[in-house]
């Protein structure tokens, strides 16, 4: 069974940055998708950014311009770089890989970012 733990999270002004990381318990080449989704309370779970194989980036509106999602390939990590964070990017961030038709989750790492 494929393991993901998140890393990162914390308490951050506004205007300041965090750097989130998900450590795979398997090669990540193995893998389709390696995202990151939010869940802030009281909201549904929501996409926030994707990596693939060989295509670039995929960013929800919200965020493009302040986060970037990378890949190390030799740690079999990725992770998302958040700058100029916002008080409505307060939310628990999961990582997610997909490999076929299967999905997989981390547990979660709060972010919450002060105003």
């Amino acid at each position: 069974q494929v393991q993901l733990v998140e890393s990162g999270g914390g308490l951050v002004q506004a205007g300041g940055s965090l750097r989130l990381s998900c450590a795979a318990s398997e090669n990540i080449f193995s893998f389709n998708v390696m995202a990151w989704y939010r869940q802030a309370p009281g909201k549904q779970r929501e996409f926030v950014a994707h990596i693939t194989n060989g295509v670039s980036p995929i960013y929800t509106d919200s965020v493009k311009g302040r986060f970037t999602i990378s890949r190390d390939n030799a740690k079999n990590t990725w992770s998302l770089q958040m700058n100029n964070l916002k008080p409505e990017d307060t939310a628990v961030y999961y990582c997610n890989a997909r490999r076929s038709t299967d999905y997989y989750w981390g547990r979660g790492t709060q972010v919450t970012v002060s105003s």
